[in-house]
C-alpha cells in the first residue's frame, strides 16, 4: 500500500468507500479515529455567530496544549532557568511557534482527509516501514509517560507523603476517568482538562508575582543568543525543551480529536473546521507558552539570581521556593500545579496511545482493553524507573525523557509535512508554498539539532 493516496469519504451503492486522489476507488473505508467519540460534538450551522462557532470548536487545542506543559517541561525549564537565567526563553518561544505550525498541519490532516496521522502512515507506507514508525511512536509515548507519571508521583509525595512507586501506580486510574468521561461525552473530558490548565496557570501567576522577576532581563531572554548552540550544556537543555514542547504524540492526538466535531463534511464545512480549529489550538498553545515561560522565569528569578545554578530536581525547587521567597504558600502552589500538570498529561497521553495503536495496527479491541494495553506499555517503564531511582535522580530521568522525545520527533514531523504538502492527498487543502517552506525548514532544524545532540553524546561533549 506504499503508493496509495488517501482522501474523502463517498458512498458507492450503499457501501462506504474511500476515494484516493486521482487513482480511483481503492478499498473499503477503515473505522474513524476514536470511533466512540467521532462526530459526537455538535457545532452550530453556517448562520451562527463567530463566537458560537469558536466555542463549539474550542477544546481539542487544550487537550493538545496539555502536552506542552507536562512535568517534562518542568524539569527542562527548571534546569534551564536555574543554570542559565532567562537565556533559554528564546528556545521556549521558538519551540512554541513550531508547535503552532505543526499542530495546524495535524488538524488539517484530520479534517481534510479524515485520517489521523497514524492511519495516514498505514495507508501510505509499506508494512515494515509502518511497524517501524509504530515502534518509534510507542517509544516516544513511553518516554512522555515516564515524565508525566513521575511528575504526578512527585507531586503526591510532596503534598501527601505518598511513596514515589505507589504514586506512579495511582496515576493508572486515569484509564477509568477517561472511560467514564468519554461515556458521558467528549466535552466532559475537555472541561476537566481546561479546569486543570486553569489551575496550573493560576498557581504560576501567583508564583511570578511572588518572585518579582527583572522584566528587562526577562524580555531580553526572548532574543535568540548564539550561546545556545555554542554551549554544549545549554544545547542539551535546549533540545530537551524542544522535545518537551513539540511532542510527536500530540501530532497523532490532534489529527484524531479534531474529528470529534460534527461539522458538515463538505469543502466549506472543512474550511470552517480548519479555521476555527487553528484558532482554538493557537490560543491554547499561547497559554502553554505562558506556563512554560513562567516555570523558567521563576527558576531564573529565584534560584539563578541567588547563585543556585544547580536546582534541577523538582523536589529541591519545592523545598527552596517558600524560604527563598518568604511566602509559605509558594511551595504548596508549586506542588498543586505539578499534580494538575501530571494528571492532565496522563489523561491525554492515554488517549494518544489508543489513537496510535488503533491507527498503525488497525486493532479491533474493546475500549477498556485498548486503553489498558496502551496504558501498560507506557506505565510499566515508569514503574521500573521510579523503583530503581526513587526520589533521587528524577530530574535527569525527566530531562532524558524529553531528549528521547526530540529524537523521535522527525519520525512524526516528516510524514506529516509530506502528507499535508501533497495535493493528491489533500486537494485544495494542501500546504501553500510559504507553509511548505516554513514546515520543511522547521523539520530540517529539528533533524540538525538531533544530529548535533547525538554527536555530543557520542563524543562526550554535553557533560551530562
Amino acid at each position: 500500500m506504499s503508493n496509495h493516496e488517501f482522501g474523502f469519504m463517498k458512498m458507492n451503492g450503499g457501501v462506504e468507500t474511500e476515494f484516493f486522489g486521482a487513482t480511483g476507488w481503492r478499498r473499503p473505508a477503515t473505522r474513524p479515529s476514536l470511533p466512540e467519540s467521532f462526530s459526537s460534538v455538535s457545532v452550530p450551522g453556517p448562520t451562527a455567530s463567530f463566537w458560537r462557532k469558536f466555542l463549539a470548536f474550542s477544546g481539542p487545542g487544550y487537550l493538545v496544549a496539555v502536552g506542552y506543559m507536562d512535568p517534562g517541561n518542568w524539569a527542562t525549564s527548571l534546569a534551564g532557568g536555574s543554570a542559565f537565567g532567562y537565556t533559554l526563553l528564546c528556545v521556549i518561544l521558538l519551540s512554541n511557534l513550531m508547535a503552532i505550525l505543526f499542530q495546524r498541519l495535524a488538524l488539517k490532516l484530520g479534517v481534510a482527509a479524515e485520517r489521523d496521522l497514524a492511519q495516514a502512515c498505514r495507508d501510505h507506507f509499506s508494512p515494515p516501514a509502518n511497524y517501524a514508525l509504530w515502534i518509534a511512536c510507542e517509544i516516544a509515548i513511553a518516554a512522555c509517560d515516564l515524565a508525566e507519571v513521575i511528575g504526578s508521583a512527585i507531586a503526591l509525595n510532596l503534598l501527601f507523603g505518598i511513596p514515589i512507586v505507589l504514586g506512579v501506580c495511582i496515576t493508572a486510574v486515569d484509564v477509568l476517568v477517561i472511560m467514564f468521561l468519554q461515556h458521558r461525552g467528549f466535552r466532559y473530558l475537555e472541561a476537566l482538562v481546561v479546569t486543570l490548565i486553569a489551575t496550573i496557570a493560576g498557581c504560576f501567576l501567583l508564583e511570578i508575582i511572588f518572585s518579582r522577576p527583572d522584566f528587562r532581563q526577562l524580555l531580553g531572554g526572548f532574543i535568540p543568543s548564539p550561546q545556545v548552540i555554542q554551549n554544549p550544556g545549554m544545547l542539551f537543555l535546549a533540545i530537551g525543551i524542544l522535545g518537551a514542547t513539540v511532542m510527536p504524540h500530540n501530532l497523532y492526538l490532534h489529527s484524531a480529536i479534531v474529528q470529534t466535531r460534527n461539522y458538515p463534511r463538505t469543502l466549506e464545512g472543512k474550511r470552517d473546521a480548519i479555521r476555527f480549529g487553528t484558532l482554538d489550538s493557537t490560543v491554547a498553545l499561547m497559554g502553554a507558552l505562558f506556563i512554560n515561560g513562567a516555570i523558567l522565569v521563576v527558576a531564573a528569578s529565584v534560584f539563578h539570581t541567588a547563585g543556585k545554578t544547580d536546582v534541577a530536581e523538582i523536589q529541591d525547587a519545592h523545598k527552596l521556593l517558600s524560604p527563598m521567597l518568604g511566602v509559605g504558600a509558594a511551595g504548596t502552589l508549586f506542588a498543586v500545579a505539578l499534580l494538575a500538570s501530571g494528571q492532565n498529561s496522563t489523561l491525554t497521553g492515554t488517549l494518544a496511545g489508543q489513537i496510535v495503536m488503533e491507527g498503525f495496527l488497525n486493532l479491533r479491541l474493546r475500549p477498556w482493553l485498548r486503553r489498558a494495553i496502551t496504558r501498560g506499555i507506557a506505565i510499566i517503564p515508569a514503574v521500573i524507573a521510579s523503583a530503581l531511582y526513587g526520589e533521587s535522580g528524577t530530574a535527569k530521568l525527566l530531562i532524558w525523557s524529553q531528549v528521547i522525545l526530540c529524537l523521535q520527533l522527525p519520525f512524526a514531523v516528516v510524514p506529516l509535512v509530506a502528507f499535508t504538502s501533497s495535493k493528491a492527498k489533500m486537494g485544495e487543502f494542501a500546504n501553500h508554498r510559504l507553509t511548505r517552506i516554513a514546515a520543511w525548514s522547521c523539520a530540517l532544524l529539528i533533524c540538525l539539532l538531533n544530529a548535533k545532540l547525538l554527536w555530543d553524546l557520542l563524543f562526550g561533549g554535553t557533560g551530562h
